[in-house]
C-alpha cells in the first residue's frame, strides 16, 4: 500500500514537471535580477556623480567683470568654454571681510568663512602666543626641494576639513589630491590636511618647485626631473603683448601715473624687458609678476596630471590649481592696466591648454571643473578720484598718531592697545584690569573715538560680535570674518573706495562690492549648462561639489549646495 502511494506521488510530480515552464521561470528570475541591478544603477546615478577628476581653479584677484570686459578677446577653449558649456553664477560674492588670499582659498575649499575655519587673514597677530603668524607657516616642518625656509609650511592653522579632505575620506584615501600654485598658501590651504602633495614655486636663482616635509621627505622623481630640466628658463624673455596693443581697448593708457614699476624701469610700459630686469628683481621671482607665472603653473600642473596618473582609475582624484600671477600683476599695475588685460588673455590660452590635455588624458565629459577667485580688487583710489569718484587713502601713521594721543589723554598710557593688525585693535586685558576698567567699556569708548576719524565708515567691538547675530549688510560681513579666538577687540571698516592703499596698482580686503564680486563657473561631468543671477556665496562651492558626488561636505560647512548647477 505504501509502495503504491509512493508510486502515485512520483507520477504526479513527473506529470507536473514542465521543462519549458521551469526555463521560463529561471529566465524570469534572471530578468528580475537584471532589472533590479539596472534599477540600482539608475538610482545610484541619481544619487551621485563620480567624475574621474575634479579640478578646482582659483584665479587670484579676479573680478567678475574680467569675464565680460575681455570677452571679445578670449578664444573659444578657455573662459568661453566654461561659460558656454558650463554654468555661470553671475552674482557670486564673498560674504565676509577681510577679502585676502589666505582667507579666500580657505573659504573656497572649507565651505565656510574665517569665523569657522580660522584663517582670518594672510598674517595676523596671535594674541595668545603674542606674536605675528602666517596662515600657512609652520616651523615644525622642513623645506623639501630648497635650502631656504620657503618650504616650512603646513595647513595646521585651518580648523576644519576641506572638500579635498572629504574626497580623500570618501574614497578611503584612494583618490589622490595634488595642489599647485605659485604662492605657498595657494597650494597648502586648498590641499587640505590630507593632500598627497602640495607644491609651490620658489623663485630666486633656482626657480624650482618645492614642498614641505608635512607631505613628504623628498621630492618625487618626476618633480626633481622637472626642476632639473629648467623648463622655467624658457620664460626668461621679454614680456610683450599677446595681441596688438592697439586692440586692448578694454583698459587704460599704457603709460600713466597709476601703475607701478619693476626695479630699474623708468616707465610702466610694454615691452617689459625681463632679461635686463632679471638680476634686480629677484631673478626667477620676477616671473611671478608676469603672465608667465601662470603658464609655468599650468606646465607643472599638467606634468602632475601625467606623472601622478590623475583621473585614470575609478577613484575620484582632485587637482587644485591656483593661478597666483594675476594677483601680482594686479597689485603692480592695477585693474585698469593693459598688463592685466594681457595677463588674462594669456591665462585664457593656458586654460585651453589645460582642458585640451584633460580631454585626452582623462576623457571628455569625465572630469568636473569649478573656477572662482580668492577675492576681487579695486581701482587705485588716485585714479578714481581723478574720475570724480569717491575714494581715498587712510594714512596709517596719522590714524595711529591721533589714537596714541587719545590713549594717553584718556587712560594715561598707550599700553591698553597691545597690537594693531588687519585694521583691528588687540587690547591688553591685564593692563585694563590693572587700571580697574571694564573691557566692554574700553572697547566701546575706542569705537566711539575711531568713528570720528576720516575714512572710517563703521567700527565694531568684539562684544557686539559675541552678543549679536547679523544677517545682512556690513555687520554680516564683519561677523563672518570674526573668529572669537583669533580676531581683535575693535574692528574698523573703511569708507567705500578708501583704505590703506598705495598710489599705484590695485589692492583688496574690504567688504565692498568691488572686492567681493568674483566669478564662479562650473563645468563638466554632472554640471548643467546655464546661468543664474541669484546670489551665490563662496562657501557654497564646497557643498555643491559634495552634493554632486554624494559625499559629506567639509566639517565646518555653512554654505549651501547651489541646486541650479547640478544635473
Amino acid at each position: 500500500m505504501q509502495n503504491k502511494s509512493l508510486l502515485l506521488l512520483l507520477l504526479a510530480l513527473l506529470i507536473g514537471f514542465n521543462p519549458v515552464k521551469v526555463n521560463a521561470q529561471r529566465k524570469s528570475k534572471k530578468d528580475r535580477v537584471e532589472a533590479i541591478s539596472n534599477a540600482e544603477i539608475v538610482t545610484n546615478k541619481n544619487i551621485a556623480t563620480t567624475p574621474k577628476l575634479v579640478v578646482g581653479i582659483v584665479v587670484d584677484q579676479m573680478r567678475y567683470d574680467y569675464l565680460t570686459r575681455f570677452w571679445n578677446q578670449y578664444g573659444d577653449g578657455g573662459f568661453k568654454r566654461l561659460v558656454n558649456d558650463g554654468f555661470n553664477c553671475k552674482n557670486n560674492h564673498f560674504n565676509y571681510a577681510p577679502t585676502v588670499t589666505g582667507a579666500g582659498h580657505a573659504s573656497v575649499y572649507a565651505g565656510t568663512t574665517p569665523s569657522v575655519h580660522g584663517i582670518i587673514a594672510n598674517d595676523w597677530y596671535d594674541k595668545y602666543a603674542d606674536e605675528s603668524v602666517y596662515c600657512a607657516g609652520d616651523p615644525s616642518y622642513n623645506s623639501v626641494g630648497t635650502s631656504s625656509d620657503a618650504g616650512k609650511m603646513s595647513p595646521h592653522r585651518m580648523q576644519t576639513t576641506t572638500i579635498t579632505d572629504q574626497v580623500r575620506l570618501h574614497t578611503q584615501m584612494r583618490g589622490k589630491v595634488i595642489a599647485v600654485a605659485i604662492k605657498d598658501r595657494g597650494a597648502v590651504l586648498p590641499g587640505g590636511h590630507t593632500a598627497n602633495a602640495a607644491y609651490w614655486f620658489d623663485g630666486g636663482a633656482e626657480g624650482n618647485w618645492i614642498t614641505s616635509s608635512y607631505y613628504m621627505d623628498e621630492l618625487p622623481k618626476w618633480v626633481t626631473e622637472f626642476n632639473a630640466q629648467k623648463s622655467v628658463a624658457k620664460y626668461k624673455k621679454p614680456w610683450t603683448t599677446l595681441k596688438d596693443i592697439n586692440s586692448y581697448i578694454e583698459s587704460g593708457a599704457d603709460n600713466n601715473n597709476y601703475e607701478g614699476l619693476f626695479e630699474g624701469q623708468s616707465t610702466p610700459t610694454f615691452p617689459h624687458d625681463l632679461v635686463g630686469l632679471w638680476d634686480n628683481n629677484g631673478k626667477y621671482s620676477i616671473l611671478k609678476s608676469t603672465p608667465y607665472g601662470n603658464s609655468l603653473t599650468a606646465d607643472f600642473a599638467l606634468e602632475a596630471v601625467d606623472k601622478e596618473s590623475l583621473g585614470t582609475d575609478n577613484f575620484t582624484d582632485f587637482l587644485a590649481i591656483s593661478f597666483s600671477s594675476t594677483d601680482y600683476v594686479g597689485h603692480k599695475w592695477g585693474v585698469n592696466s593693459k598688463e592685466v588685460e594681457d595677463t588674462y588673455l594669456r591665462l585664457d590660452q593656458d586654460l585651453k591648454r589645460l582642458f585640451d590635455t584633460l580631454d585626452k588624458k582623462v576623457g571628455t565629459g569625465e572630469y568636473t571643473v569649478f573656477l572662482t577667485a580668492d577675492h576681487a580688487a579695486i581701482n587705485v583710489p588716485a585714479f578714481l578720484r581723478d574720475q570724480n569718484l569717491p575714494a581715498g587713502v587712510v594714512e596709517s601713521k596719522k590714524l595711529n598718531d591721533r589714537l596714541t594721543e587719545y590713549l594717553k589723554y584718556t587712560y594715561g598710557t598707550t599700553d591698553i592697545v597691545k597690537k594693531t593688525s588687519n585694521n583691528q585693535l588687540f587690547l591688553d586685558y591685564r593692563v585694563i584690569k590693572s587700571l580697574d576698567l571694564d573691557i566692554d567699556d574700553v572697547e566701546e569708548e575706542l569705537a566711539l573715538e575711531l568713528i570720528q576719524y576720516d575714512g572710517i565708515y563703521k567700527v565694531f567691538t568684539a562684544n557686539q560680535m559675541w552678543q549679536n547675530q547679523y544677517t545682512s549688510g556690513i555687520p554680516y560681513f564683519v561677523q563672518n570674518g570674526f573668529n572669537q579666538k583669533r580676531s581683535g577687540d575693535v574692528l574698523m571698516v573703511f569708507d567705500p573706495g578708501s583704505g590703506n592703499y598705495g598710489k599705484t596698482g590695485s589692492t583688496h580686503g574690504s567688504p565692498w562690492n568691488y572686492d567681493t564680486h568674483a566669478p564662479l563657473l562650473f563645468y563638466g561631468k554632472g554640471i548643467k549648462k546655464g546661468s543664474t543671477v541669484n546670489r551665490t556665496e563662496i562657501p557654497d562651492i564646497a557643498p555643491t561639489i559634495a552634493a554632486l558626488m554624494g559625499m559629506n561636505a567639509p566639517s565646518g560647512t555653512t554654505g549651501e549646495p547651489i541646486e541650479e548647477v547640478i544635473e
